[in-house]
């Protein structure tokens, strides 16, 4: 059975250039995403907060009459509370009182599947309610199940405070060593000279569609928010035969929890070590440029922004106003439409992909010794072969590496 919930939007806590209803419609979607249902939304304008409940007398008042008259499970609110204020709304609400950031971790914990995704789900859970340990009562001791209470579970969180602290230290240590298995394997690919190309967007872009049509992988693919928590890494090769990494990873969102981006960082290292970026954006979503800009947030908090990056506009097959895609194409110089989904403009894209890695490769024109084949081999596989002659001294290769390969070639070659 779904939770009926009340969802308070706060005002003075939306972000950007979010209205009250695009704020409410997305904590609808977080919600319903968890197991919720919305039967009631109050606009709450605080002007200006207040210190112990956030929300404004009358807005207290209000939802706890809703609240009272019963049929409702819970009241969510938009906005992240401080412990005191989330204990002192519980108590006049007289049921569960959670805020954003709790809904998320809710969902993570219900998405997370892999065990580095569990456990930087359970991080950030414990790192989120840590400070608010002090001085609750009902809510700590708060058993059953619905909205958050997935992820470590209410018993862990009455231990006391030393207890969490050394399970914190333990995770952080333990994350530490996957990602130190993460760069062994990322030093693998570099020692290979295969690139990384690192597929970034708002939730429910479409990232993982693409990461199966470009690679063929298997990802779990569904309409939903945050469906893929875990990176995901798969091999393939350009048109020109140059092998690639593609790299899904966790999908962003406005005012993504600080938490949530520290507890996550091993699989955004994927973000931040990749030679290219796909930004992928659901072009014919309502709020695209909203989404737009609040995925160049977090890639700035990433300090990505300066990567080679092409801006994906997924989902043309769903556009209903065509003047959108040549608009926004305009304003972001190497962008392209695609449709993930129907496979549309896909060899467009990778060509794209072929040439902003060529920038910044190195042309060579050598004579390679007769017997070194392995090194034509390598030139195709890790560039572009423009011309192969096998003459009597030797074999001329010409082609487009990058400057490590182009270095080691040109050591084993003479000058054609």
């Amino acid at each position: 059975m779904r939770e009926r919930i009340i969802l308070a939007v706060v005002v003075e806590h939306t972000h950007n250039n979010w209205s009250p209803e695009d704020e409410a419609a997305e904590m609808t979607q977080l919600i319903e995403s968890c197991g919720g249902e919305v039967t009631h939304t109050v606009i709450c304008k605080c002007m200006p907060p207040t210190a112990s409940h956030l929300l404004t007398k009358g807005k207290v008042e209000e939802i706890t009459l809703l609240a009272k008259a019963g049929g409702v499970d819970a009241v969510i609110v938009s906005s992240d509370l401080k412990g005191s204020q989330q204990r002192n709304l519980e108590a006049d609400f007289g049921i569960k009182t959670l805020d954003r950031t709790q809904v998320i971790l809710d969902i993570f914990a219900r998405r997370a599947s892999s065990q580095e995704g569990k456990m930087q789900v359970e991080l950030a859970q414990l790192q989120y309610r840590l400070p608010r340990l002090t001085g609750h009562g009902q809510e700590m001791s708060r058993l059953g199940g619905g909205i958050g209470t997935s992820g470590p579970g209410e018993t862990k969180l009455e231990i006391d405070r030393r207890r969490i602290g050394e399970r914190i230290s333990r995770l952080k240590r333990d994350l530490k060593d996957v990602t130190q298995s993460r760069q062994t394997k990322r030093k693998k690919r570099q020692e290979q000279k295969i690139p990384t190309i690192a597929l970034v967007g708002y939730t429910n872009a479409g990232k993982s569609t693409l990461l199966n049509t470009l690679t063929e992988a298997d990802t779990l693919v569904k309409d939903g928010l945050f469906t893929t928590l875990d990176s995901l890494s798969r091999q393939a090769l350009l048109p020109n035969h140059r092998k690639v990494v593609f790299s899904d990873t966790v999908g962003f969102m406005h005012a993504l929890p600080h938490g949530l981006i520290e507890a996550f960082k091993a699989t955004l290292e994927e973000v931040q070590e990749a030679d290219l970026l796909l930004h992928v954006l659901d072009i014919s979503h309502a709020d695209y440029r909203k989404f737009y800009m609040a995925v160049n947030e977090v890639l700035g908090q990433l300090k990505v922004l300066d990567k080679p990056m092409i801006l994906v506009l997924n989902k043309i097959d769903k556009l209903e106003d065509e003047r959108r895609l040549p608009e926004f194409k305009r304003e972001v110089e190497c962008s392209i439409g695609i449709s993930a989904l129907k496979g549309q403009n896909i060899q467009q894209l990778l060509l794209l992909t072929e040439d902003l890695l060529a920038q910044g490769s190195v042309d060579i024109d050598i004579v390679l010794p007769a017997n070194r084949m392995d090194l034509v081999n390598l030139a195709h596989s890790e560039g572009k072969v423009h011309e192969v002659k096998y003459l009597a001294r030797g074999i001329r290769l010409k082609a487009s590496l990058s400057p490590k390969t182009a270095g080691l070639l040109n050591a084993q070659g003479k000058k054609a």
